[in-house]
């Protein structure tokens, strides 16, 4: 596939598209791979679009105001090739929240896949219309080989108990059950502290949080997702941003035969008007919840709810778990917010859970103490890196099938 090019030097593009960003990340092949770039592009259809881009060696991004009236991806395209040598990239790889029932391991982009990507959009549906977008504008663009990285892959092997859902079971024979989402995330964190701490503690009972706009939780035993908090679509669980999460579904019924919504508008409803936003009436920003909690009731019952459905789920899942080892978190809020992190831990101390609370204001990666049961960490995520990782993996395996083939 790529003739003569020194596999050292292969570089690929990772792409992470989001309803108003498209994060993006070049890598050299190497362990871990080597990263050359690292950028994002923000508000998208929005005034003040920008392209910020933090290359190898430099300790702050440099931010680009987009025109106006250009189109962004276009843009990004430009600037990659007048900087950073696109034409040095063998392969694109995407983070896509879902395949649906039918793919969750990594696959090379082919038309019956963007097909399937397509008819699976439902489950999705704030995520997958940009990605989509992106694959499609790319293959009329570039001619590279693309492949596309499924959230849902970490959780593919869930127990029956956790992958049912309790509704009739000829709905599970339709693709209806539990999928899990936040997988490259989760696979980076474990990744991350098997490197860190050796497999034997990888090993054990562990519990990851991914809290961010979008927040879910996982229980990790043996290296494998037991339970987690997202179930057939990402805006289930524990509240999220601007996600209601888990709901009781009378509430569904009334809304539709008393507030006269249709299935549309209950969809825009619990998934972007709810949530943390709902619940404060104000922002679903944590940092701006914060701020404003000190004043404002409605904001500090939405940090309170928050912390609370979070110290609960981590409570169930220790006794799924039967016990409980390790507590990493991660995400936005997770690696940005000590306060949340002492929050949700408070009153956990039943579960050998505790936090210093120096080392947590500071920002450490291990803020329990070193001679506590169990280790509380705080991880920044990558799920950029998990994409190379996949594609790297991918190129040389499809190397060694042609050289088999000759």
């Amino acid at each position: 596939m790529q003739g003569a090019r020194d596999m050292t030097e292969e570089t690929v593009l990772a792409l992470n598209a989001g309803s108003s960003s498209i994060k993006f990340a070049l890598f050299r092949r190497g362990d871990p791979p080597c990263e050359l770039a690292r950028g994002a592009l923000r508000r998208l259809g929005q005034p003040g679009t920008t392209l910020s881009v933090r290359r190898e060696g430099e300790n702050r991004p440099g931010v680009t105001p987009v025109p106006p009236h250009a189109d962004p991806v276009g843009f990004l395209l430009g600037w990659l090739r007048a900087n950073l040598a696109l034409d040095d990239i063998v392969a694109i790889g995407h983070r896509v929240v879902s395949g649906g029932p039918e793919h969750s391991v990594p696959e090379w982009l082919s038309p019956a896949l963007l097909e399937d990507l397509r008819r699976y959009a439902f489950f999705a549906p704030d995520h997958m219309p940009a990605a989509i977008a992106l694959i499609e504008r790319l293959l009329a663009d570039l001619n590279l080989p693309q492949i596309v990285c499924f959230d849902t892959a970490f959780h593919a092997a869930l127990p029956t108990e956790a992958r049912l859902l309790p509704i009739p079971r000829r709905f599970a024979a339709q693709g209806i059950h539990r999928y899990g989402y936040h997988g490259l995330s989760y696979a980076y964190l474990m990744d991350r502290f098997r490197r860190q701490a050796g497999p034997e503690a990888a090993g054990g009972r562990i519990i990851l949080a991914h809290l961010g706009s979008g927040s879910s939780l996982a229980a990790v035993s043996g290296g494998r997702s037991r339970d987690t908090t997202m179930s057939f679509t990402p805006n289930s669980g524990i509240p999220m941003g601007t996600r209601s999460g888990d709901i009781d579904p009378g509430i569904v019924e009334y809304l539709v035969a008393r507030e006269g919504l249709a299935a549309t508008e209950v969809h825009r409803l619990l998934a972007g008007q709810s949530g943390l936003l709902g619940l404060s009436e104000t922002t679903a920003d944590m940092a701006d919840l914060l701020a404003l909690a000190k004043k404002d009731e409605r904001a500090a019952e939405a940090v309170a709810v928050y912390c609370y459905e979070i110290r609960k789920c981590i409570g169930a899942y220790a006794a799924a778990l039967g016990g409980i080892d390790t507590l990493i978190f991660s995400g936005g809020i997770g690696e940005n917010a000590p306060e949340i992190r002492a929050r949700i831990c408070s009153g956990l101390g039943f579960l050998g859970i505790e936090i210093d609370h120096r080392r947590n204001t500071a920002g450490e990666e291990r803020i329990s103490p070193e001679a506590g049961r169990v280790g509380v960490h705080v991880f920044r995520t990558d799920e950029e890196v998990m994409i190379a990782r996949a594609m790297f993996d991918m190129l040389q395996e499809s190397r060694a099938a042609e050289g088999r083939r000759e």
